[in-house]
This record gives structure tokens, sequence and C-alpha cells, in this order.
């Protein structure tokens, strides 16, 4: 350990803050907090801390900065702004983009309505969820629309529409529009759906058969069967609806299971104690203890704008379970509860996220991580360079007619649309697909780029040695090359694969071992293939569609139309009379004449 390090690791501050390690490079790769600095760096590089994970960071580590913060919660707080700022490697990293979606309902409006929105807002109308997915969400408005019939339009087309819509003739609307249900009335229904959007179905249920008896006991015989089919319709969604709690507080309950240095993290969500979905986060691949994934987790999801319960059931108690809950109180602005309960309740629901995370582990952890694919071509193909950047080359011609060539960039094997490009071909006549190909390369490379990790190419030595040729040409060195070859059966001894050449070696590579590392280079060879077919097509059918007919002066788009319409094809316009030109419309005597001229000198010309 270098003198500098050993400094600071013996002067570390005796305060609550947050620690920064660094490589030799200075980049963050582990950001962590601790109540007491000294204590927890010296459990570090002390060598008291037993875990596998900690000697392979500290291995790692050329320096340590520290941020002195004056509480436990400000490091935290400052812990997961670093966090999200430096992305270090050896850090729990979760990013979730996803947009909740909540049920909105004003009763101050005008004959009120269920909206979809996805951030609620302090605007005094009540709103129902977050939903786990957009799914839920609509599928929960589907539902009471269905059973109370409330509008559906805007408020703008419920004041000035005069008659009933779709809505109203297929019986899932009212239509409060056109004057068919009072205010009163259409009040009492909105009451009814906000009962039951609050978890009070048992009240309303009971509610409703008085009012059906009172409808029956007075021979309103179609509002008595109204109210009993929305009864029939409540009651049959409540039985689907397994209550796991018979506290209506919201819960979301944390499940763990973990094999070797592989964690599966789910959460269940809980509202009115039952419990309506699940989130699975990705499996986390660091050897990290589980109580320090879990707390990392915990407050960057919380962060990131989730909606957060009254209660937060974890499977495992966490070093900073109390500041935690202190944090999520300030943001929910009433208190939040994080406990890692024994038994009761609590222990049964971790039970049920414990199983949904084994079985979700179960089919993430086959799963080949891009890291280990992009390692595999690495390794097989010899490669200089781990091929996180891929660029691919294609040629689409047919008899060197409307000849293209075309550049697909994939990144950390996903696609990267910025760095696709296009050529029409412009030195090369006749069919000549590797003159195309040198002529591509040629025109990419030239200017030295931002050259990628590896070139592609689609087809087999003759193309590889064009790109072999094109680059030494051009001077790059240090960009491997590597050929795909289309699976083809010519003996029945071949194994009918797709080959990979490499340069320097005389047969091909089989990577079919590797179905991942092999389905990466066929799907960025595919696309490359899809891209110069489409961009040739286009081409061609913009050469189709020219004519004789465009090479006439005052001739645009719309009279040729017309012209090709009446006539079918240039040939019988060259056989028209002036007269029967004239019949186009828009096509004058003068123009008519320009026609038949144009027309007779090219048919003398070709014939």
């Amino acid at each position: 350990m270098a003198d500098q390090l050993i400094a600071r690791v013996k002067n570390a501050p005796a305060s609550p803050g947050v620690y920064l390690m660094k490589d030799k490079d200075g980049k963050v790769i582990y950001v962590g907090k601790a109540s007491k600095l000294k204590n927890r760096i010296r459990n570090y590089f002390g060598r008291t801390d037993g875990r596998s994970m900690v000697s392979f960071l500290i291995a790692k580590v050329r320096d340590v900065e520290f941020i002195v913060t004056g509480t436990e919660k400000e490091a935290l707080i400052l812990e997961n702004n670093l966090i999200k700022e430096h992305r270090p490697r050896y850090n729990v990293n979760f990013r979730d983009d996803k947009t909740y979606f909540n049920i909105r309902m004003d009763p101050a409006a005008i004959f009120p309505r269920f909206q979809l929105v996805r951030r609620p807002r302090k605007d005094g109308a009540r709103y129902f969820g977050p939903y786990p997915s957009s799914a839920a969400a609509k599928e929960t408005l589907r539902f009471i629309q269905s059973i109370f019939r409330l509008r559906t339009c805007t408020d703008q087309e419920v004041i000035s529409r005069k008659r009933p819509c779709i809505e109203y003739q297929i019986k899932r609307c009212l239509a409060p529009c056109a004057g068919f249900i009072d205010r009163a009335s259409y009040g009492g229904l909105v009451n009814d759906s906000m009962a039951f959007m609050e978890g009070r179905e048992k009240k309303l249920v009971a509610d409703l058969c008085v009012r059906m008896g009172t409808a029956s006991e007075h021979l309103r015989f179609e509002e008595a069967a109204v109210l009993r089919d929305t009864i029939a319709a409540i009651e049959e969604t409540l039985e689907k609806q397994r209550v796991v709690s018979g506290l209506l507080n919201d819960r979301d309950v944390f499940g763990i299971h973990r094999e070797g240095n592989l964690t599966q993290i789910c959460m269940l969500y809980v509202r009115k104690g039952k419990i309506i979905g699940k989130k699975t986060f990705p499996l986390f691949r660091i050897g990290s203890d589980s109580s320090e994934i879990l707390s990392s987790l915990l407050k960057q999801y919380y962060d990131g704008g989730a909606y957060i319960p009254d209660e937060i059931i974890i499977p495992l108690n966490i070093e900073d379970r109390a500041v935690t809950a202190e944090w999520l109180s300030e943001k929910k602005g009433k208190k939040v509860s994080v406990a890692a309960p024994k038994r009761g309740q609590g222990m049964e629901l971790l039970k049920i996220a414990g199983n949904n995370a084994r079985s979700i582990f179960e089919m993430e952890k086959h799963a080949t991580p891009m890291e280990e694919t992009l390692s595999v071509l690495a390794r097989e193909l010899l490669l200089k360079n781990i091929p996180r950047r891929i660029e691919c080359f294609d040629i689409s011609n047919i008899g060197g007619k409307y000849a293209v060539g075309s550049m697909v960039t994939f990144v950390d094997g996903k696609a990267w649309k910025p760095g696709y490009r296009r050529f029409r071909i412009k030195t090369v006549h006749g069919a000549d697909d590797y003159a195309m190909m040198y002529e591509v390369l040629n025109r990419r490379y030239r200017e030295k780029d931002n050259p990628p990790d590896i070139i592609l190419l689609d087809g087999g030595k003759g193309q590889l040695g064009v790109a072999v040729a094109a680059l030494k040409d051009l001077h790059i060195e240090g960009v491997d090359v590597v050929a795909l070859a289309k699976e083809q059966r010519q003996r029945q001894t071949d194994r009918g694969e797709d080959r990979v050449y490499i340069v320097g070696k005389k047969d091909p590579v089989y990577v079919s071992k590797w179905p991942e590392a092999l389905f990466l280079l066929q799907r960025v060879r595919d696309e490359a293939h899809r891209f110069a077919v489409a961009y040739h097509r286009q081409l061609k059918g913009k050469g189709d569609f020219h004519s004789l007919l465009d090479e006439i002066t005052g001739i645009g788009g719309e009279k040729k139309k017309a012209l090709l319409k009446l006539f079918g094809d240039v040939s019988r316009i060259r056989d028209a009379s002036v007269q029967e030109l004239q019949g186009v419309r828009g096509i004058g005597r003068k123009t008519a004449a320009r026609i038949r001229a144009f027309l007779g000198g090219a048919a003398g010309v070709n014939d």
C-alpha cells in the first residue's frame, strides 16, 4: 500500500461522512458512508473484514477521499447523490426510468371522471395508486368504467356535446352531456366509485344491497337490476384479490435470494391489505453483503420518485435502518416505518417475497451478461480489444445497379442508431462486391475518426482480405477485423453453422459453443444486411419510377401521373395524337405538341 494511501487511512476523520475510493487512474470505483469514518476505513484496510469482496476491492484502491458531514442522515443523502453522479463500478447501480401511473378524480369538477396521470399534484383532487404497471392502472380504470359508467370525455366535450357518443350506446357511460342523468344521481355514482377505490368494498356492497332492495320495493326493477349487476361484478373482483394482511395500510415488501455473488431482489406491492403486483430488480452481480446491497437499493429506488408507502418490510436488518426511515419520513411528509420482522404477518409476507425472488433468480442466473459475451468473443477470436464498439458493413446491389453499402454500430451489445451510415457506391461500375466494400471502408475510415474496437463484415475470406487491404492503405492499426459467412452446407460433413474468419488463420472459427456470442455476431450482421437492403430498395424504387416523361420540359409529377393513368404506359403515350393528349387534364395544345415531338424523337433514337 502506497505511503500516501497509508497516511490517508491513518488520518481519517472520526466524524460521520462519506468516503470515495479511487483506482490508479483517479476514477471513483466505490462510494460508502459511515457514522465514524475512521472506524469504517480501518475495517477495510486493517484486514479485520473477512468479506471476499473487500480484499478484491482494496487491491484496486490507490486513493481515498473523505467528505465530512454533520449527521449520519446527511451522509446517507450525500452518498446517494455521489453514487448517482459517479456510477462507481463496485456499488449497487440501480437506474429506474419507469414512471408510475396514478388514477385521478377531481370531485369538484362538473360530472367528475377518472383520469390516468403520471405524477400526483397538490390540486385538491383525489389520487389512487401508484400502480405497479400501466397495464394494471388501465385494467383498474376499465373495470371502474364498466361498473359505475362515469364519463370518459374531456370537460370541453361534456359541455359542448348535445348527443351521446358510442360510450353510451355500449353502456359504458350514462351520458351526462346529453342530460340523461342529473348531477345528484351522478354524484352518488362518483361517491360509490371512490369508496371502491379506497378499499371500502364491503361497506359499498352492503349499501348497494340496501339500495337494490329499496328500488325493488318501489317497483323500480330496471334500477334494481343495474344495482344487482354492480354488486355481482364487485364481489367477483373481491374473490380474485388475496387479502394478505388485516391491516389496511400500504406496504412494500422486499424479498432476497442469494447464491454466491449473485443477488436477486423482488418487491411486492401491498395496498389496502392486498398484493396488487410486484417489481423485479435486475440481478446484482457484485460481492457486497446482502444488507449493503439492500441499503443502497432502498435509497436509490425511493429517491427516484417511487411512491413511499407507510411501511417498508425488509428481510434482514441494515446498519442504517433508523436513519433511512427518518429520511423517508421527511420525503413523504409523514412517519414511515422500516421493519425487519421475525414473526407474524410481516414474516409471512417476507416468505412470499422471498419465494418470488428465488423464482426470478432461477430464470435470470442463466442469462449470460453482455460483459461475459464480449470477453468470450475477444478470447475465441484472438482480438486485441474487448469488442465494445462493433461496426458492421454490408453491400447490396442487383448486377451492379443501385449499389449501396451500409454500416451499423453496436455499443456494448446494443444497436446505436446515431452510428448508422449509408453509402451510395460512386466509383465502381458493374457487379464487383469486393471493390464496393473497399470504397465503403475507405470512405468511412479515411478521416480516422473514432475507429471501432472491431470491424465485422458480412462475407467470407475475400471480404476479410479487402478490409485488411483498406486499413493498410489508410495506415490504420490496432483495429480487429473479422468476417461472418452465412450458413451454408456443401457436403454432408459440413457443420451447417455460421463461420467466423479472422486475420492470420486459414480455417474458420466456430463459436457455437458460446451461443450468446454467436447470436450477437449474427444479430449485428443481420441488422447491417437489413439496413443495406432497405436503402437499395429505396433507390431502386425511385429509379423504377423514372421514365422518359421526367425528361420533358413542363411535365411534373401530377401531369405524369395523369398521363400514365389514362394511357397506361409510355409506348401508348408515344402512339397518341396531339388531340388525344389534350384529353388529359392540365395538358394544353402546346404541351401536347411538346410531348408528341419529344417522344417521337425518342422513338427514332431508340429504334
